[in-house]
């Protein structure tokens, strides 16, 4: 049963936990080799499902740990098990490997200069969404809890996830093929954490929402069908660049006049469009590709039948034919509002009460989503924007500019580390 704000924060009020802290020396050594990975990898980004250095670099520290290995999970992830001294519960922690088909254009001595093929095309490759940082923070986090075994109660499961950003298409991937493949059995997970860095929320801060967190997101592609004619005599044929921009007009009326925002936020965005091959011809089709974010499931099954029922009247109206098929992606990600409501005190201890803040729901999507709908999940973010910066002026996830202060990236080790020891004293 989903819970409501005041419950959570009820749970907060009577929650109580140990104090069990590990000493700052060993945040204080890590630091720097955390940044350290995250250079290297920065340095060294790898698309979705190709993520093998990377993955290699992960496995060959887990293993120099005495943690055990398993690599080829869901293709390219790896999983590490640490089994502490102590009888308890089984916790999981995730980072997520791969990077974008993105151009970096920072300034940095570790910039990406690394390119390769992407859907055809020859393209920079970039982490432009911070998994590199993921991937660092959680192999500290490895360092850290591996000095102190006998204080862990229960196992720890390190899930380093390939193809976050989606797997090419044709592959299977990500976080939805590492449940498929048995990730969180054997032994089974009582618990899920992740983090997220993010680039518009001031270092060092963190910030959660209990509930619907991140949105949705499904992927479409419409067809539009037309009639081909020289570009002098558009009244010989049917133009499907034409119905394509009727249609993305069209498609925004859903948002805006359909769907109830008081209720939750949602978006259709179309990211692609091709047609044509010459400036004087009117091409026979035309096709768009884009993205459909929604906050809750009646309004995303809402959106999807309009869809269906709009593209194909509005190609009809200008004499030609379109399809549309949509193909569902991440879920909602949804964060446990029991879990947040006893796991909250912890991050609120590790940041600093002031530093931590409720946040509204993002409409970006995260396949984080997969693993909370098997298991109790917590999914957060940790701040990562140079203090002073205005938000707005920050670089954006998934663009050449996005831009991290590293300085922020030790509050990310020490809240896993303490959610670990705090999560296995609650009953």
């Amino acid at each position: 049963m989903k819970k409501t704000l005041a419950a959570i924060f009820l749970c907060v009020g009577t929650f109580t936990q140990a104090q069990m802290q590990l000493p700052i020396s060993d945040y204080e050594k890590i630091e720097s080799q955390v940044i350290a990975w995250r250079h290297d990898i920065h340095q060294n980004p790898e698309l979705s499902n190709q993520e093998f250095k990377t993955a290699a670099k992960i496995a060959d520290h887990l293993k120099s740990l005495g943690i055990e290995v398993t690599t080829g999970v869901a293709k390219t992830g790896v999983v590490g098990i640490l089994k502490g001294d102590l009888p308890g519960k089984v916790v999981a922690l995730r980072a997520d490997i791969d990077a974008l088909p993105v151009t970096e254009r920072n300034d940095l001595s570790f910039k990406s200069t690394v390119k390769a093929t992407f859907m055809g095309e020859k393209v920079g490759v970039m982490h432009a969404c911070g998994h590199d940082t993921h991937t660092a923070i959680l192999m500290g986090v490895a360092s850290v809890l591996s000095k102190h075994k006998d204080k862990i109660k229960g196992t720890i499961k390190f899930i380093f996830q390939p193809a976050e950003e989606g797997a090419p298409p044709g592959e299977e991937g990500g976080a939805s093929l590492m449940v498929k493949e048995g990730v969180l059995e054997n032994p089974s997970v009582d618990a899920i954490f992740g983090l997220h860095i993010n680039s518009v929320l001031p270092v060092g801060m963190i910030g959660y929402k209990p509930l619907g967190a991140m949105a949705a997101s499904d992927r479409f592609v419409i067809k539009v069908q037309g009639k081909q004619t020289h570009g002098s005599q558009p009244w010989g044929g049917v133009d499907p660049i034409l119905i394509s921009a009727k249609i993305i007009d069209g498609l925004q009326t859903i948002i805006s006049r359909e769907s109830d925002l008081t209720n939750e936020a949602a978006v259709i965005t179309v990211g692609k469009i091709t047609a044509g091959v010459r400036f004087n011809i009117i091409p026979e089709t035309a096709e768009m590709v884009g993205t459909i974010r929604t906050l809750d499931y009646k309004m995303r099954d809402h959106i999807g039948k309009r869809m269906k029922e709009m593209v194909s009247a509005i190609a009809a109206a200008y004499g030609g034919t379109a399809t549309v098929d949509i193909v569902n992606g991440a879920a909602i990600t949804y964060n446990d509002a029991n879990l947040v409501g006893q796991m909250l005190p912890t991050l609120q201890k590790t940041a600093g009460k002031e530093q931590v803040m409720l946040m509204k729901a993002i409409t970006g999507a995260e396949d984080f989503s997969f693993f909370a709908a098997k298991a109790p999940s917590f999914f957060f973010n940790l701040g990562g924007m140079p203090k002073g910066t205005d938000p707005r002026k920050a670089g954006p996830h998934h663009t050449p500019d996005f831009y991290l202060d590293e300085s922020g990236f030790i509050v990310g080790v020490k809240a896993f580390c303490q959610l670990v020891f705090d999560y296995g004293k609650t009953k």
